[in-house]
């Protein structure tokens, strides 16, 4: 790979990597897939052709790798475990439909784009994604914390989960308000940003939060490259400012739809 090549790559990596972690669910498992996109470029280049758009060649690129799944996670070196379990339903957590929305509202590819990422017509696109809607609809309904120091923007992130039929246990300023939210009503899901008005941080907020209760967190930041470094921990489910309406919807169906898949293999754990 030139440096040229690498360098336009190495700022899109970011990017692809909170992809990775929505369509999978899992730090770990996202970075692995991300990782073998990057091998596969440095041992040939020329899948990522110079006369194509760069972003729509890279993600192509992950996406053809996505479809060796068994493969990937070989050469990953998963080992046992949670995170083997959770990749060997893969094919049920994200087929074509889930990779259609996330790429058009989350990472704002338009759909001849995504067609040409995913190899399909964009007719057939637009179908995959139109039927994404019916699927947020059918989501249980479940009561959201926000944690956002901007008024106007947490009204318009309560009002966007009110509509998708959620319901609104309370809104945070500060890392203390929300510690107390979080005591006084237990949510089934968070949407926190992370700079906070009295300096605090969210990050810190939801970490003190998971040391007490299990629950799926989506944060909200302007600068996402700052939480997506290589260090652990990273968020699996991270939303840019300034967010569209639909990237929120797909975000926070796609933290459902691993929270419910979970306690669907707890159960069957237990039967």
């Amino acid at each position: 790979m030139s440096q040229s090549m690498a360098q336009q790559v190495g700022a899109l990596i970011p990017y692809l990597r909170r992809y990775a972690r929505a369509l999978t669910g899992s730090q770990s498992s996202g970075d692995a897939y991300v990782a073998a996109v990057l091998e596969a470029i440095v041992a040939d280049p020329s899948i990522v052709p110079r006369d194509t758009d760069m972003r729509v060649a890279l993600y192509k690129t992950f996406c053809s790798l996505w479809q060796s799944i068994d493969l990937n996670l070989e050469e990953a070196g998963l080992g046992e475990g949670t995170e083997q379990h959770a990749n060997r339903r893969l094919g049920a957590i994200a087929p074509l439909h889930r990779q259609a929305f996330l790429l058009v509202t989350v990472e704002e590819f338009t759909v001849k784009e995504t067609a040409e990422i995913l190899g399909l017509s964009v007719e057939e696109t637009s179908r995959l994604i139109d039927e994404v809607g019916s699927e947020i609809a059918e989501q249980m309904a479940t009561d959201v914390l926000i944690i956002e120091d901007e008024p106007i923007i947490a009204m318009d992130i309560e009002a966007l989960v009110t509509n998708l039929g959620h319901r609104v246990s309370g809104i945070a300023r500060t890392h203390t308000e929300a510690i107390e939210a979080v005591r006084k009503h237990p949510p089934g899901l968070v949407l926190a940003d992370i700079q906070l008005a009295d300096g605090s941080s969210g990050l810190d907020a939801v970490n003190e939060m998971l040391a007490d209760y299990q629950v799926p967190v989506i944060f909200i930041t302007a600068y996402p490259e700052r939480l997506l470094t290589g260090e652990k921990p990273e968020p699996a489910f991270l939303i840019t400012k300034p967010f569209q309406p639909d990237m929120v919807t797909a975000v926070i169906s796609q933290a459902l739809f691993f929270e419910a898949k979970a306690g669907a293999r707890a159960e069957d754990q237990t039967a």
